[in-house]
């Protein structure tokens, strides 16, 4: 799976390979991971042992490794493609459809109608091939419309959420 990885401005690919490699702007990488808890992580990478604490935050990621804090924003291949679709922006007014990026199952609808939501807020889960995927508001505005519930299953390109 290839992720995009945006912080201060430089992008990073990383890739992690079937064996569990990584490659990380085509280069290998040594690296060794085990989760302590559901934000901290212990890391080797290339011979050298870190804590690492990585926290999600309005649809950014904050990471303290070292002592030093990074900001960044994480894509997957999936949602890189869906923002090169769109042109890699949205309107800033207007009404803007959430669509299902692939048939599946609704697992949690997480606002209603009338919520406020902001930019990269989880708006629902969508269970396809056994993985949960968070769609996330493309930019602030107001929840108009909810079309699905929790348990319905959807095809591909149904309007689950409008939001102005």
């Amino acid at each position: 799976m290839k992720y995009i990885t945006t912080i201060k401005d430089k992008k990073f690919e990383i890739e992690i390979q079937n064996d569990g490699s990584v490659l990380v702007n085509g280069q290998p990488r040594e690296v060794d991971f085990l989760s302590l808890t559901p934000s901290l992580y212990s890391i080797i990478m290339n011979g050298h042992s870190l804590e690492v604490v990585i926290e999600e935050r309005d649809g950014a990621y904050e990471v303290l490794m070292g002592g030093r804090l990074y900001e960044g924003a994480v894509l997957d291949e999936r949602a890189q493609l869906m923002l090169s679709r769109h042109g890699g922006k949205v309107a800033e007014t207007g009404e803007v459809s959430i669509k299902s990026p692939m048939p599946g199952m609704i697992v949690a609808v997480t606002v209603e109608e009338g919520q406020a939501v902001t930019a990269g807020q989880t708006v629902i889960i969508l269970e396809s091939m056994k993985m949960q995927n968070e769609l996330k508001a493309p930019r602030d505005g107001v929840v108009q419309r909810v079309s699905v519930a929790a348990g319905q299953t959807v095809e591909q390109k149904k309007v689950l959420i409008t939001i102005v």
